[in-house]
């Protein structure tokens, strides 16, 4: 019942303001919803979206939450990179980044960023 329908994340947020003005500054992003002040609903492609909620838990998952695929990694670390985003490095059994980026032994790639709030994101090009 549910494999047809859309899919959307939702992630917490400590202060909204400085989530809407990382999500526009650093990711290009605006909300559907901009005069609301305390929840914050994005849309990006093939109408996919996440949802921001004002919330005092933001930034405790140590997980990733949400990721884009996108159709070349290092393309997009290197522009977001030139907006002030921070890459994460890792480097754990079965996975080490290098400059930010794991390639994987598929040859698909990923990176890893925190937004302000905390929450682990990845952007993911498949092999």
């Amino acid at each position: 019942m549910l494999k047809d329908q859309q899919v959307g994340a939702v992630l917490p947020a400590q202060d909204i303001a400085r989530a809407r003005a990382y999500y526009s500054e650093k990711l290009g992003l605006e909300p559907e919803n901009p005069d609301d002040d305390d929840n914050l609903q994005y849309r990006c492609g093939d109408g996919t979206g996440f949802f921001v909620y004002q919330t005092s838990n933001a930034g405790t998952a140590k997980n990733t939450q949400m990721g884009w695929t996108v159709s070349d990694v290092k393309a997009t670390v290197q522009e977001l990179r030139g907006k002030g985003v921070k890459f994460e490095d890792y480097d754990f059994p079965g996975l080490k980044t290098e400059d930010g980026i794991a390639t994987m032994p598929d040859g698909s790639a990923a990176a890893w960023f925190l937004d302000s709030e905390g929450n682990i994101l990845s952007i993911n090009q498949t092999g």
